[in-house]
């Protein structure tokens, strides 16, 4: 049985052991928790992560992977092979409330939204590797001052240490795809709570980087707008601290922000 490479899905499956394996071996800075696997396709990192020897299930929206993997490997259990879209699902019921490691090949069209769907259940899970676009891997792993440093950098950077493992060529994929690519590995760090509403902070985030070129005195013009549109926040935006742009705030300054903000509008519902 052959399985096509499906432009919609964005599925470009790898065909080099020797990458699979060194992706399957990012899983091991967790060693005791079970492993879940995104879009596993061919199966060609999974035979590697099957071999760790601990409880393993794979989410896999296309069909006729499925199909495929269920014959190259019978005794993968329908249960442990879920035909599902891993946007969709509630991850909380995949291990039955218990943590466990995410790690894939990663669409590249929907990674970004594989990681706020990872920020929605970051109790449950305190590591994260696999594959992606190299650009999205420097964004996940900026830091402030940087180019590449956003929405993205700031928000996984709350509850996760990024690392850039290592690069990968297209001439390892099947099409080759025209971009490189690489692997990351999110750890869980040691914040545990916030100083500030995390729903202001995240609204924050995304309206400061929203016209990131303008100082925050700006960009943040609109925030202001739409949660307190009969107060007048002119004197809040003269701060000194707001002629910086978003790129120039660390995490903590983001929080710090986020928590005078909420003082400012006081403490109305958000």
């Amino acid at each position: 049985m052959y399985v096509r490479p499906k432009k919609k899905l964005g599925q470009h499956f790898l065909t080099s052991l020797d990458v699979a394996r060194r992706i399957a071996d990012t899983v091991d800075a967790c060693p005791d928790l079970p492993i879940l696997e995104v879009g596993p396709g061919t199966g060609v990192l999974t035979q590697f992560l099957l071999a760790k020897e601990r409880p393993f299930k794979a989410i896999e929206i296309d069909r006729e992977s499925v199909a495929f993997l269920q014959e190259k490997w019978p005794e993968f259990a329908a249960s442990d092979l879920l035909s599902a879209d891993f946007l969709r699902m509630d991850l909380a019921s995949v291990f039955d409330g218990k943590p466990f490691v995410l790690t894939g090949n990663y669409p590249y069209d929907i990674s970004s939204q594989i990681f706020f769907r990872m920020l929605d259940f970051r109790e449950l899970i305190p590591c994260c590797t696999g594959m992606i676009q190299k650009e999205m891997a420097e964004r996940l792993a900026a830091k402030p001052r940087t180019k590449a440093y956003g929405i993205l950098s700031v928000l996984l950077g709350l509850w996760y240490d990024v690392e850039l493992l290592f690069t990968v060529p297209p001439s390892v994929f099947n099409p080759p795809p025209k971009v490189q690519s690489a692997v990351v590995r999110l750890t869980r760090n040691a914040r545990q709570t916030l100083e500030c509403d995390e729903r202001l902070l995240k609204d924050v985030v995304k309206t400061a980087f929203q016209q990131r070129r303008k100082m925050l005195r700006g960009s943040l013009k609109p925030l202001f707008a739409r949660l307190a549109p009969n107060a007048s926040a002119e004197e809040f935006l003269k701060r000194p601290d707001l002629t910086r742009r978003p790129e120039e705030l660390s995490v903590g300054d983001f929080i710090a922000l986020s928590a005078d903000i909420a003082a400012f509008l006081g403490g109305q519902s958000l």
